[in-house]
């Protein structure tokens, strides 16, 4: 039996611009699709935190180090720039290996560290224990 699980995921990457005469697809800068493990033309999920919109489209590289977030073609009218999106890709996973699987998650928009942020997390919900 094969799981679906999180793969890939870039959150809080803010749109910078949008093609409607582009036959679709979602540009995302390279050196992101790199990070997080996306490969070219990949089937993606993106939700909008602006509007709530959920769209699926594939991905394709844009100049590297640019930042990069375009929506294209039909997908243009998902959302427009500025808005914040959360973009997922999927992969089936053998059930055997499911307890170590571990998706490649980048955060843009912020300055602290993921370690960082993590031990924020665990402190602000161990206050919350005492708290109780």
């Amino acid at each position: 039996m094969q799981i679906c699980l999180l793969k890939s995921k870039i959150h809080r990457a803010k749109i910078t611009d949008g093609n409607l005469k582009y036959e679709g697809s979602l540009t995302i800068a390279a050196d992101l699709m790199e990070k997080c493990g996306l490969i070219p033309f990949e089937r993606i999920l993106c939700s909008n935190m602006a509007n709530g919109n959920r769209f699926e489209t594939y991905a394709i590289p844009g100049e590297p180090g640019s930042g990069q977030i375009v929506l294209n073609g039909a997908a243009a009218f998902q959302g427009q720039r500025g808005d914040v999106l959360t973009i997922m890709s999927f992969a089936h996973v053998p059930k055997h290996k499911v307890q170590h699987w571990k998706p490649r998650v980048i955060v843009l928009g912020t300055r602290k560290s993921r370690r960082e942020r993590t031990r924020n997390l665990v402190e602000l919900k161990l206050n919350q224990m005492d708290a109780n």
